[in-house]
């Protein structure tokens, strides 16, 4: 077993094309030699977001802090703390901080095959 706080570990620029402001933790991944979901909190700078993209796995998301939309093909969705999402594969998504003061964090899971 093992335990961790989204502290302990460190926060990486996303670098994705399309990102604006945005860093990643993966809290439990492959260096865990976890056998088959990555754990990643990304956390939103004012005005951050996510690229609108799609890809082929599923994922769940759970907003932890801030003011966050889940950006789709029909526009955005506000979000509160502590909704969860289901975004299928290939369904075009993209979260945003709403915030121009304020961070936002969202945690993420996706089938480890698929964790870079």
């Amino acid at each position: 077993m093992i335990i961790k706080t989204i502290s302990d570990v460190a926060a990486s620029p996303v670098q994705m094309e399309g990102a604006k402001n945005v860093s990643v933790r993966v809290v439990f991944g492959p260096a865990d030699k976890a056998p088959t979901f990555a754990m990643r909190v990304f956390e939103l700078d004012a005005g951050g977001h996510t690229p609108f993209h799609s890809h082929a796995f599923e994922h769940e998301v759970m907003i932890l802090s801030g003011e966050i939309a889940v950006v789709t093909e029909t526009g955005p969705i506000p979000l509160k703390t502590g909704q969860c999402i289901l975004v299928q594969p290939n369904e075009k998504h993209q979260f945003k901080n709403l915030s121009a003061s304020n961070k936002a964090s969202f945690m993420c899971l996706v089938p480890i095959a698929y964790q870079k």
